[in-house]
């Protein structure tokens, strides 16, 4: 079976996954010693931090709002690509000489600017390479190949505060050897340039379909609850976890993550994809109830490796649903409205949640997350409903 599930993989999919896995590996090493470089290293105050990651966030979604639709009007995908995953590396660069918080504001913001003007033309560079019934098994490929730096990362920065003690310069400076392999890898990636028609220069993202969008409303829904992950690496730290500990449980997420994506994207080529994404609503519904009413760090480990089975069956699925809804010309643009529409609303899920935690309670946040993910576990199962059955044969689709 598992020889089947590898079989007939192109080669320029192995390609993406490699350099997916390179490129995570590096962000990833770099990301749990940010907090430290900034306060410790450079000397900046606590907002720094948020002021910092907030910066590279708003910039990385911006981004994606517009690439995607640009790749779509120059007719290229790879151009975008090697410009992105440059730029990260490039910023990371900026970020391991800051002499000041501020350089580092600046190295993060064209790190995420890269993320941002790579992922939608990738992911359509991506689809490009698959068809509808192989398409979810090819970006869930992609997804474990991109997860498994972010195992890799993390356990490589906890060594490096370890050993490395104040001299974190040294450890961002290895962060860039994988930045610059993932660039190297692209060499050997082909380009697919995207079909030239009237439909996309003449109307653009309206002609996307109703369903595209009724789809992106639900999504949207849910991430208004969906803050980032470092509140629940701070709730483990909250319950009674040590640092390394809550960084530990982290990598946990990420290797059940990496060992269900591809099993996921299989699936999702045999049932609706929205099925998946689905459970993976109810599963998460569980893991923030989970959360918010813990009282030990014991809970952590197992609400930890649920919440890798959350994202391993919303993220490539989700990935490859939006591909199954958008024409071939719209598709990188389709990607990019999605991504940055639904990673703005994480960034203000985030804010939210900074709120409710200092005003509130600990819990708060996690509690509006999973009502939320449960209003858009409801529509997402009205929206399967409303599927038309289709020909005997074909895979349904919405």
């Amino acid at each position: 079976m598992f020889r089947r599930w590898f079989a007939g993989i192109p080669r320029p999919v192995w390609i993406l996954g490699l350099v997916s896995l390179f490129a995570d590996l590096s962000s990833e090493l770099v990301y749990p010693i940010i907090p430290i470089f900034l306060t410790v290293t450079l000397g900046a105050p606590a907002t720094a931090v948020g002021v910092t990651e907030g910066v590279a966030e708003a910039t990385a979604n911006l981004t994606r709002l517009v690439s995607g639709r640009w790749s779509d009007r120059a007719h290229m995908r790879k151009p975008f690509v090697i410009a992105g995953y440059a730029l990260a590396t490039l910023g990371k660069v900026i970020l391991c000489v800051a002499p000041a918080w501020g350089f580092a504001v600046a190295g993060r913001a064209v790190d995420r600017f890269g993320k941002g003007i790579r992922t939608a033309p990738r992911d359509a560079l991506l689809a490009d390479f698959t068809t509808p019934t192989d398409r979810g098994r090819l970006f869930g490929f992609h997804r474990s190949f991109d997860s498994m730096g972010a195992v890799g990362g993390p356990l490589i920065g906890l060594a490096f505060i370890a050993l490395a003690g104040g001299h974190l310069r040294w450890a961002i400076a290895l962060a860039i050897v994988p930045g610059v392999i993932s660039v190297l890898i692209l060499r050997w990636l082909p380009e697919r340039r995207p079909p030239d028609t009237s439909e996309t220069s003449a109307n653009g993202l309206r002609t996307l379909p109703l369903r595209f969008w009724l789809f992106l409303a639900v999504v949207v829904l849910f991430m208004a609850g969906n803050s980032s992950d470092a509140f629940l690496i701070l709730r483990a730290k909250d319950v009674g976890l040590s640092t390394t500990l809550a960084v530990l449980a982290y990598v946990v997420y990420n290797v059940v993550y990496t060992l269900g994506a591809f099993p996921a994207g299989v699936l999702s080529d045999h049932v609706p994809r929205p099925l998946l994404v689905l459970g993976g609503y109810l599963v998460f519904v569980l893991v923030y109830l989970g959360f918010a009413k813990m009282e030990s760090g014991w809970p952590v480990w197992p609400l930890m490796a649920l919440y890798g089975l959350y994202i391993a069956a919303t993220d490539g699925v989700i990935r490859a649903f939006v591909a199954d809804l958008a024409p071939e010309a719209l598709r990188s643009s389709a990607l990019g409205v999605f991504q940055g529409a639904t990673g703005l609303m994480v960034l203000a899920a985030s804010i939210t949640a900074g709120v409710l935690w200092d005003r509130v309670s600990p819990a708060a946040p996690f509690y509006l997350g999973a009502s939320c993910a449960a209003a858009a576990a409801v529509l997402m199962a009205v929206l399967l409903v409303s599927i038309e059955r289709p020909p005997k044969g074909r895979r349904a689709s919405l």
